[in-house]
């Protein structure tokens, strides 16, 4: 897949994700933990095609993943956790949006100063900053909604797939 591609799925995945969450979206589990898992996944995948990293560079990105993290969780204690017809609902707030603003500053900066310190710009996936961000921002939406005691929302059905099984379902 060439490159360009590649990002614009990327920034696509981004950007629906978003709109969901800035509109109010209910709380599901796939839908919550399935953006930061492919997002960290594509990264891990992108920094497993780097050949010649070594124990330096592996030092600086688990150290941007751990920062990310930090700042992903941040974020998620601004993100309004609701109950709407029965189910949780999440949305972005306004808060989120500075703190976002903010950790892209730190996560830019952080980018800067593994850059001077010789670790290659394709030894930091942008896939994998973004990934385990999210996954910081799951964690406490996550804990926050099991700590609520109000059910996640059902999973959305995907179309087409069912594989042709729905017609089994009572």
């Amino acid at each position: 897949m060439s490159s360009w591609v590649y990002v614009t799925l990327v920034v696509a995945v981004i950007v629906v994700v978003v709109v969901r969450r800035l509109r109010g979206e209910p709380l599901n589990v796939r839908d919550l933990c399935a953006p930061p898992v492919v997002l960290t996944g594509l990264g891990l995948w992108a920094l497993w095609q780097r050949h010649g990293l070594g124990a330096g560079d592996y030092a600086w990105v688990a150290a941007g993943a751990v920062l990310g993290v930090a700042l992903g969780v941040a974020r998620g204690t601004t993100i309004r956790v609701y109950e709407r017809e029965g189910v949780l609902w999440q949305r972005y707030t306004g808060r989120t949006f500075l703190v976002a603003a903010v950790s892209l500053a730190v996560m830019a900066g952080f980018a800067a100063l593994a850059g001077r310190n010789g670790l290659a710009p394709d030894a930091r996936p942008v896939q994998l900053s973004i990934g385990v961000g999210f996954l910081g921002e799951a964690l406490v939406v996550g804990l926050r909604g099991l700590a609520s005691g109000v059910p996640f929302a059902p999973e959305r059905p995907v179309a087409g797939s069912s594989f042709g099984l729905d017609r089994f379902r009572r």
